[in-house]
């Protein structure tokens, strides 16, 4: 689909609404639609159980049906959690999960725990988390790598789809090239559009062979400095600096969601997750001008990607 178009696209299944309307929802694949921004697990953590079920049941009921998780999220917390929240909710949703172990044998094990935490007997979507570099590529694709797993879990009824969330765009374009993904989860960032060219081509690709696009960082901004402490920022779960500014936060969504994607994945901290569920409710795409402003204005900070 062309940017144009898609743009069109996403107005018509938008529209106008309101702070409380329920997320608009787009195509990931088949017949699977996805609200536009996503509930990262991370944003439970540090959450009494009862105050993670109401956050999923206000989310679920605000029109959120894409959940995502990953084991490492704080040793397995994030997952047995999350995984308790959404008990009630579980085949009414599109949940996701990762593994970072490169090895067969270690990703079998590792997904079935997280099935064994999340309550359920299969996920919509594995993922390969955090691919970032030609070694790591090479143990997930060769002799007793988790790809082995990955598809013996598909056909097993373990999972749904495949993918792959990359932090390395080299990485990325080798898994889309060399493996059957489903659909990959990476950085859609502004600030790395503008500064490092960082996000374009694994889009170009990834629409090239017809794999669905996730969006990872839309309301990142730019690193801490060095030797800051995380515990002392008010956003502990953040390795990076959240765009906390309202007005800026609804550009940088809006940049994200214009992009030819099917869904966000906002930071871990529930005040900006709450945030990007206002802006998402009342998405408009960005005009040309818009963006160009946008990116003009990304000059001078430091880009999350690559990392140097």
């Amino acid at each position: 689909m062309e940017r144009r178009d898609f743009l069109k696209t996403a107005v018509a299944a938008t529209g106008l609404g309101a702070a409380r309307r329920p997320l608009a929802k787009r195509r990931y694949r088949d017949d699977v639609q996805l609200s536009i921004v996503g509930f990262g697990g991370i944003v439970v953590v540090g959450f009494e159980q009862k105050d993670a079920d109401r956050l999923v049941a206000e989310s679920f009921d605000r029109g959120v049906n894409y959940f995502d998780v990953a084991p490492s999220y704080w040793d397995g917390e994030a997952e047995i959690k999350l995984g308790n929240a959404l008990r009630p909710y579980r085949q009414k949703v599109f949940l996701a999960c990762k593994t970072t172990n490169r090895d067969a044998e270690g990703a079998r094990l590792e997904l079935d725990r997280s099935l064994e935490r999340l309550h359920t007997d299969h996920v919509d979507l594995y993922q390969f988390h955090a691919v970032t570099t030609m070694k790591e590529v090479e143990q997930i694709l060769g002799p007793g790598g988790a790809a082995e797993t990955f598809l013996k879990a598909r056909q097993q009824g373990k999972v749904r789809y495949l993918g792959c969330s990359a932090h390395s765009e080299e990485a990325a374009l080798a898994m889309l090239d060399r493996f059957p993904l489903d659909s990959i989860l990476f950085p859609i960032n502004f600030v790395c559009f503008a500064q490092s060219n960082f996000g374009p081509r694994v889009i170009a690709r990834a629409k090239e062979k017809g794999v669905a696009r996730l969006a990872l960082k839309a309301l990142a901004h730019t690193p801490w400095p060095q030797g800051t402490d995380h515990a002392k920022t008010g956003h502990p779960k953040a390795w990076y600096q959240p765009i906390e500014d309202r007005e800026l936060a609804s550009k940088a969504l809006r940049f994200t969601l214009s992009e030819d994607i099917t869904a966000a994945i906002p930071p871990g901290d529930e005040k900006i997750y709450q945030m990007a569920l206002e802006l998402a409710a009342e998405f408009q795409p960005l005009t040309n001008k818009e963006r160009e402003l946008l990116l003009a204005g990304a000059k001078g900070t430091k880009p999350l990607f690559p990392i140097a």
